[in-house]
C-alpha cells in the first residue's frame, strides 16, 4: 500500500497500488503503476490526464500512485525513488526538465523499472515516449495565424525553456508551417520573443505587458502573437486587455475551458485541441502492458479514431532532435477556429453553456453558441 503525501503548495495527491493486468488478460501477479508529475498545478493534469491514466490502470485490474514534484527536479527524483521503494513496477514520468530527468531515469533503470516519458521527451532510447504530435501542434498554430496575418509584426511567447516542446518541437512546427520563410522573405518581423518559466499565465502576462510597452514606445504595432500553449495565451490576452491594446490574433494549444471560451468570444484566434483524455488512456494502457513484460515495440493502444497515431495504434520509432530513436506513441491534435467549436461539444469536452459563457453579442457568436 502507498501512502498520502501533502505537497508544500497544497498539491495533495492520493496514492494507491494493487495487482493489475490488461482487461483482456489475466495479467501479471502484481503491477504497481507510479506517476511523477512535474507540476500538478497546471489545470490540465488534474482535469483530464490523471483521471484517464488512473481509469485505464484500474479498468485493467491495477491501481495507481502519484506524487507532485512542484517544479522541483530534485524532488522529482526523490518522488521516483519513493515510488520504486514502495513497489512501483512502471513509472509514468512528466519530466520537470529534460536534462535533470535523466538522473531520475537512472534511478528507475537501476531498479529495472520501465519508464513512460509522458508528454515531454527524454532523450533516452530505453523509454516509451507517449505524447501528441507537438511539431504538428506548432504547425497548426502557425498555419492558422499566418493564414490570418500573412504580413506584419509578430510576438513569440514560448513556454518553459527546460521543456523540449517549448524549445524544439513547437518552434520546429512554426517554421515548417512557414514562419521562417515569412521572416526570411520580409513579410513577417519578429519584434519580441520570450520564454515563460513554468508556462505560468502570470509570467506570460508580465512579459507581454513589457513587450507592449516597448512596442508603444518604439511606435511599432503588434499584429499577431504566437503563444505556445493555453496558459501563456491567457496571459497574452490579459496583457492586451490590461493595456487597452487591440485584440490581435493569438494562438494556443490544449483546449483549456478558459481558452475555448476566449475562442468563442473572439479573444483568441486558434486553439489546438489535444484530447488529453485519450493521451491519459494511452499511457495507462501502455503501463499495463509493460507490467506484462511486453517489449516497447510490441505496445498497442486503443484510442478514439480522431486522435489515433498516423502510424496506427501501435508503438513506432521516433527520431528525436538529439538523433536518438525512441519508441513512441504519438497522438494527433485537432486545430480549432471559432467555426470548429462544435467539435469540442460533440466530443464531450465542454458543454455549450460553459463554452459560450463569455459571448456577449449573439450576432457575432460562432455557430456552436447560436
Amino acid at each position: 500500500m502507498f501512502f498520502r503525501r501533502i505537497g508544500a503548495l497544497a498539491a495533495a495527491v492520493a496514492v494507491v497500488v494493487a495487482a493489475c493486468g490488461p482487461a483482456a488478460s489475466t495479467g501479471p501477479k502484481e503491477c504497481n503503476v507510479g506517476v511523477s508529475w512535474n507540476n500538478f498545478q497546471q489545470p490540465r493534469w488534474a482535469a483530464t490526464d490523471k483521471p484517464n491514466i488512473e481509469k485505464a490502470v484500474k479498468d485493467g485490474g491495477g491501481t495507481y500512485a502519484d506524487f507532485d514534484a512542484n517544479l522541483d527536479s530534485l524532488q522529482q527524483k526523490t518522488d521516483i525513488e519513493t515510488l520504486i521503494n514502495q513497489g512501483a513496477d512502471v513509472i509514468i514520468l512528466l519530466a520537470q526538465d529534460e536534462n535533470a530527468a535523466k538522473s531520475a531515469l537512472e534511478v528507475a533503470k537501476n531498479a529495472n523499472v520501465p519508464v513512460i516519458a509522458y508528454d515531454r521527451l527524454i532523450e533516452d532510447t530505453g523509454v516509451l515516449y507517449v505524447t501528441f504530435n507537438n511539431v504538428g501542434v506548432g504547425a497548426a498554430e502557425a498555419k492558422a495565424i499566418l493564414d490570418k496575418v500573412p504580413e506584419g509584426n509578430y510576438v513569440l511567447i514560448k513556454g518553459d525553456p527546460g521543456d523540449p516542446n517549448a524549445s524544439k518541437f513547437l518552434p520546429q512546427g512554426w517554421d515548417e508551417a512557414g514562419l521562417k520563410a515569412a521572416v526570411d522573405g520580409g513579410k513577417v518581423t519578429i519584434i519580441a520573443e520570450q520564454f515563460t518559466d513554468a508556462w505560468k499565465t502570470e509570467t506570460a502576462q508580465d512579459n507581454m505587458e513589457a513587450i507592449i510597452d516597448k512596442a508603444n514606445a518604439d511606435g511599432v504595432k503588434i499584429d499577431a502573437v504566437l503563444a505556445e500553449n493555453d496558459s501563456t495565451a491567457l496571459g497574452v490576452v490579459a496583457a492586451l486587455q490590461a493595456k487597452n491594446y487591440e485584440i490581435v490574433p493569438v494562438s494556443g494549444q490544449d483546449g483549456d475551458p478558459a481558452n475555448l471560451q476566449n475562442l468563442a468570444a473572439g479573444l483568441q484566434y486558434v486553439d489546438v485541441w489535444k484530447n488529453s483524455n485519450e493521451l491519459g488512456k494511452a499511457a495507462g494502457q501502455a503501463a499495463l502492458q509493460l507490467c506484462e513484460g511486453k517489449a516497447l515495440s510490441e505496445i498497442t493502444i486503443n484510442v478514439d479514431a480522431t486522435v489515433a497515431p498516423l502510424t496506427g495504434n501501435k508503438a513506432a520509432p521516433f527520431v528525436t532532435p538529439g538523433g536518438n530513436t525512441v519508441t513512441s506513441i504519438i497522438l494527433q491534435p485537432t486545430p480549432l477556429l471559432a467555426a470548429d467549436l462544435q467539435k469540442v461539444i460533440d466530443g464531450g469536452w465542454i458543454t455549450k453553456d460553459e463554452l459560450c459563457k463569455k459571448v456577449t453579442d449573439p450576432a457575432t457568436a460562432p455557430a456552436a453558441c447560436q
